[in-house]
């Protein structure tokens, strides 16, 4: 399992989330981090030390020779870490890590464009997550808002989407929200679940649109429609959901 996004956008804190899902007595759990951002009960947690020859490849492989159940890696950096992480994978062990790419799909042409077969990408990845943060609308001070007929428009042309069954919130600003209007963050995800229809894609050469548009066609929600949701909900804006869609560089 692979999340994806830029630093800061709670790749390690989702991993943390799943392990502490799925960690229980008796299943050996061991990460390998750079840095350790906080202590897990119950888990055997590495630092990497480059500086002596810990690193991520080298710790994996000591890793291996420990029985683990587990495995969370804190980034898929270089190709030997990637083929170890593989082949843990391979060998009947849960792997999770993250690495950086734009979206969900992009990840497939990243392992590829680092030295990784597609037929060893579909054999070990079952599913990639990627995700952003953006900022909560202040729900001491959110308020509903009336789009005009032209900027709902514009805004459907620029988003390529239809908005008419959609309400918009603002933060009018308060004390609680230093009159910012928002307050704290919100997740906003892309799951890409690795079926067989989309292994066969892969394994076909498909470009890296192709592939986006069959996920999408098979149900992945991707982050703009993502974030939609949560502007739907009164969470967050759509100033704040462009940020992370791309739609601005047409991606």
């Amino acid at each position: 399992i692979l999340v994806t996004g830029p630093t800061g956008s709670g790749k390690t804190t989702t991993l943390y989330s799943a392990l502490n899902h799925i960690n229980e007595p008796g299943k050996n759990i061991v990460t390998i981090e750079d840095p350790v951002e906080y202590q897990m009960k119950g888990i055997n947690q590495i630092q990497i030390k480059p500086g002596i020859g810990l690193n991520f490849a080298s710790c994996l492989r000591t890793v291996l020779r420990q029985d683990p159940d587990i495995i969370m890696i804190g980034e898929i950096r270089d190709l030997e870490t990637l083929e170890n992480a593989v082949k843990a994978s391979l060998t009947g062990h849960l792997v999770l890590s993250t690495i950086h790419t734009n979206d969900a799909p992009g990840v497939i042409y990243r392992l590829i464009h680092m030295g990784l077969e597609p037929y060893l990408i579909v054999a070990c990845l079952s599913l990639v997550v990627a995700q952003r943060l953006i900022r909560r609308i202040c729900q001491d001070c959110k308020e509903k808002i009336t789009l005009s007929e032209s900027a709902r428009k514009g805004l459907e042309a620029r988003l390529g989407t239809d908005l008419s069954h959609m309400s918009f919130y603002k933060g009018a600003g308060c004390p609680e929200c230093d009159e910012s209007g928002y307050r704290g963050r919100v997740g906003v995800y892309e799951f890409f679940p690795i079926t067989e229809q989309i292994k066969k894609t892969i394994l076909e050469g498909a470009s890296e649109q192709e592939l986006k548009k069959l996920a999408v066609k098979l149900g992945m929600k991707d982050l703009l429609h993502s974030g939609l949701e949560k502007v739907n909900k009164g969470l967050s804006t759509v100033e704040e959901v462009l940020k992370v869609s791309f739609i601005e560089k047409g991606l």
